[in-house]
């Protein structure tokens, strides 16, 4: 068995200014996950439960060397969402959005080939290390 995740894990939440991110988030903390940050393009500045916001991935990570993603984002903007944390070397991107077109997930598939990115989703409750994270 793998531990994907664990308290030392940095984790950024893509999308995370959206109702279900922001729910999922405050869940997230007081369950112990180490989140550093969010993204969310035009609302670079803001805060949400004390995490500061960031426009893009590349900006998250260079701020709290965050090294990995979770993603809730609607379908049609999963595609650039897991691309752009893909490019921005994450380790780990854990995508929950359900609904993205096949060709979609057929070119990031492609994509991850020789990336050091595990993907895990889309469309999945998300992973969890029990009393961890």
């Amino acid at each position: 068995m793998s531990i994907w995740v664990d308290k030392k894990t940095k984790v950024i939440v893509q999308g995370i200014t959206g109702n279900a991110a922001s729910y999922h988030t405050k869940e997230m903390l007081e369950y112990g996950t180490n989140i550093v940050a969010g993204t969310s393009p035009g609302k670079g500045g803001m805060e949400v439960y004390g995490l500061p916001v960031y426009n893009t991935i590349r900006e998250a990570i260079e701020n709290t060397g965050a090294n990995a993603s979770i993603i809730y984002v609607p379908a049609p903007f999963a595609k650039d969402s897991i691309l752009e944390a893909i490019d921005g070397e994450l380790e780990l991107i854990v995508c929950i959005t359900e609904h993205i077109p096949v060709k979609d997930m057929m070119y990031i598939k492609n994509y991850l080939e020789g990336k050091k990115t595990r993907l895990i989703g889309p469309n999945c409750p998300g992973i969890i290390t029990p009393e961890k994270c």
